[in-house]
């Protein structure tokens, strides 16, 4: 699953197109490299988002194409 819908369906980030800037800007790492939107997703990988002065980490647990506002929390854990 590409990296932008990832954080959108999770949500992580609001929207797809917010997703895309903040990836586009730097903001987005994945496993320690910077990433670009279109970067794979894959269960076990480590997802650093920095929000301004915060940075939130974040493990994926698992990938969906689309699900509930209840069950979003369940796709990812904070470290």
């Amino acid at each position: 699953m590409r990296l932008d819908k990832f954080l959108k369906v999770s949500r992580l980030i609001k929207r797809r197109t917010i997703a895309n800037e903040a990836c586009d800007a730097g903001r987005v790492s994945v496993n320690g490299n910077v990433a670009k939107a279109s970067v794979k997703v894959k269960v076990g990988d480590v997802i650093e988002i920095a929000f301004g002065q915060k940075a939130v980490r974040v493990e994926v647990l698992s990938l969906a194409e689309s699900t509930k506002k209840e069950d979003a929390k369940e796709m990812f854990q904070y470290l």
